[in-house]
């Protein structure tokens, strides 16, 4: 089935996330356990608020949204493909799709994206070309999506450079849970308006 901005914002509510394998099928992901930030506010380690302190980058929101999900490409074991990239730009575009980008001397130097449904981001992937900078890219998304209002934000799935972050991992059923709430709460980056196709 064709990926449409109707079914990402269907699958998300459900609680799950689409990922691209290497030969380019695209499954759906639902783990057992989540990973969360504190809305409050990620782990901030000295060197880190050493460096936001000092303004190395630029921190812009949503002026280069494709760019920043083409940047997160890896040479290997991707889940994002040319189909999921352009969905998740159609998104953007809708209203839906969000990014947050690190600049050096109009560079793109890092960056994280992500998807607003209600009160809940799900920051889908980073990036960065230069030390600190997809760090600072997640630390200015989360403290800006406090101030819009949102009181989730979704990491996906835990592993130890998140969780050296700061996030959190949940089970699933208390996901949901929060989720449904989440969903009901509406900020500026929200777009509740869809049509089905």
């Amino acid at each position: 089935m064709r990926l449409t901005p109707w079914l990402i914002r269907y699958g998300y509510e459900q609680g799950a996330f689409p990922m691209a394998s290497d030969d380019g099928e695209i499954f759906w992901m639902a783990g057992r356990q989540r990973a969360l930030f504190p809305i409050e506010g990620m782990h901030v380690s000295r060197s880190l608020a050493k460096s936001i302190r000092r303004q190395l980058f630029e921190v812009r929101f949503d002026t280069s949204f494709e760019q920043v999900m083409r940047c997160c490409l890896r040479p290997v074991d991707n889940w994002i493909n040319e189909e999921i990239i352009q969905c998740y730009t159609e998104i953007h575009r809708l209203g839906w799709g969000h990014s947050c980008e690190c600049w050096r001397e109009g560079v793109l130097v890092g960056g994280v994206y992500g998807i607003a449904l209600g009160g809940c981001f799900c920051a889908e992937s980073m990036f960065h070309r230069e030390t600190n900078a997809s760090k600072i890219a997640l630390w200015a998304m989360i403290e800006h999506c406090r101030e819009l209002g949102f009181i989730l934000f979704d990491a996906q799935v835990m592993n130890s450079h998140l969780h050296s972050l700061g996030a959190y991992p949940i089970g699933h059923r208390e996901y949901i849970k929060l989720l449904k709430a989440a969903l009901q709460v509406q900020t500026p980056w929200s777009n509740p308006s869809h049509a089905e196709p």
